[in-house]
């Protein structure tokens, strides 16, 4: 059976929020909603208009040289980068512009970069962007490869999370469990309390998007 998206208006009433309900499986977790963020991470109307929310969530004091890109955020990450040399945040880098960075994923969701990247990152201000935070584990990951490579995190920001804070940065997003999916539940495969009520599965789905059984 086909997974039925629902589509809700956020509380600015400009960028819809979709969404299914079921029993899904994640590589971390499972969850009772699929948060579907495909039209905002690749409609470029979509994306201008949350890279201009996350925006205004930044004070104009902090400093941003790159922003490092999670789960295919890059035209969002690029329309920020555009907003924010446009309104006058500071930033350190030789160029005095913003770098947009994808890191690559290897063996154990360990995060790298390439020796032509990593500039991009030594020594450089960061602001990590996800599509969502749920478990934190990704998000987390970001922030200890940025401090491995000598980079400075200033910020975490997200288009939905379930999370208040990660490695002691506030999470700063669109949608959250708080205002809008009050009784969204992310759990361990052990403790799902669809699983132990007998419900199968509906899909598996990642940051790619979703797979139906």
């Amino acid at each position: 059976m086909a997974i039925q998206i629902m589509e809700f208006p956020n509380r600015n009433g400009n960028l819809p929020l979709r969404i299914a309900r079921g029993h899904f499986a994640t590589s971390h977790s499972h969850i009772n909603y699929y948060i579907d963020l495909t039209m905002t991470k690749h409609r470029l109307s979509e994306a201008r208009i949350a890279a201009q929310e996350l925006c205004d969530k930044f004070y104009s004091t902090t400093i941003i040289d790159t922003i490092l890109c999670l789960d295919g955020t890059e035209v969002i990450g690029a329309c920020m980068a555009s907003e924010l040399t446009r309104t006058g945040h500071a930033n350190m880098n030789a160029h005095r512009t913003i770098y947009v960075a994808t890191p690559e994923h290897v063996s154990g969701s360990q995060l790298i970069f390439r020796d032509n990247t990593a500039p991009m990152i030594v020594g450089k201000h960061v602001v990590v962007l996800a599509a969502s935070v749920t478990t934190g584990y990704t998000a987390q990951a970001a922030l200890e490869a940025v401090r491995y490579y000598c980079g400075i995190p200033v910020g975490l920001c997200a288009i939905f999370s379930s999370v208040d804070e990660c490695e002691g940065f506030p999470v700063m997003s669109i949608y959250d469990t708080r205002n809008d999916l009050f009784d969204y539940v992310s759990t361990s495969s052990h403790d799902c309390p669809l699983c132990k009520a007998g419900i199968k599965l509906d899909a598996m789905v990642n940051s790619h998007g979703i797979s139906s059984f």
